[in-house]
């Protein structure tokens, strides 16, 4: 009967830890969706036409990487944490890239049409808002083991996401962009993902829970 508290006790932390870092990996994600705006106000001018490729680009892939992430999650039910580990990892190195990338596409589109700089852009930001949105629903096959209830798993999943977006984007917005300029700023969030995807690899796997 002990044993069977403990090992309840072992899952609960494990699936604490999940959600915790679940929440950083939102606030990284507004903290990218911020400054990759700013960045492309530097090629395409502060418009509507720039607010809707950075949005459109990031429901896009968001809703890819979901059904991406779900069909390995149920492919592969035992390796989520590997697989969100790998997310987050691929995540970071698109973002320590994404300065130099996201003004080299700016300026390879600054003279042609309003549709080619939307389709330059779209295909370069398709690759890291897909790895964030594989994220939801492999976690969420692994919370499944604690919880046993969908909508439970997804809710609590999404709600920590969602507040770490949050507070990812007001950081950004009040403080961040003040006190570190933009470059840095995205480096703080591609560190986030290395600190995620690390904590995810090297802690939680050892748990195998």
């Amino acid at each position: 009967m002990l044993n069977e508290v403990s090992t309840k006790s072992d899952i609960s932390r494990s699936h604490f830890g999940v959600v915790l870092l679940f929440f950083f990996s939102g606030a990284a994600a507004l903290i990218y969706q911020v400054c990759w705006q700013r960045l492309l106000f530097e090629s395409v001018g502060v418009d509507i036409d720039s607010v809707t490729i950075i949005v459109s680009t990031f429901m896009l892939g968001l809703g890819a990487g979901s059904l991406a992430g779900g069909e390995l999650a149920d492919r592969f039910p035992n390796r989520t944490l590997e697989m969100f580990a790998l997310a987050e990892l691929g995540t970071a190195l698109f973002g320590f890239c994404s300065p130099a990338l996201i003004r080299a596409a700016g300026t390879v589109a600054v003279h042609r049409s309003a549709a080619m700089i939307a389709a330059i852009n779209f295909a370069l930001l398709l690759i890291p808002t897909s790895l964030m949105g594989a994220t939801l629903p492999i976690l969420v096959t692994r919370t499944l083991r604690l919880y046993r209830n969908l909508g439970v798993s997804v809710g609590v999943l999404y709600g920590s996401n969602t507040l770490g977006a949050a507070l990812g984007a007001a950081f950004t917005g009040l403080v961040a962009l003040y006190y570190f300029g933009l470059v840095t700023t995205i480096h703080l969030a591609a560190a986030l993902n290395v600190a995620v995807g690390a904590l995810a690899w090297a802690t939680l796997r050892r748990a195998r829970v």
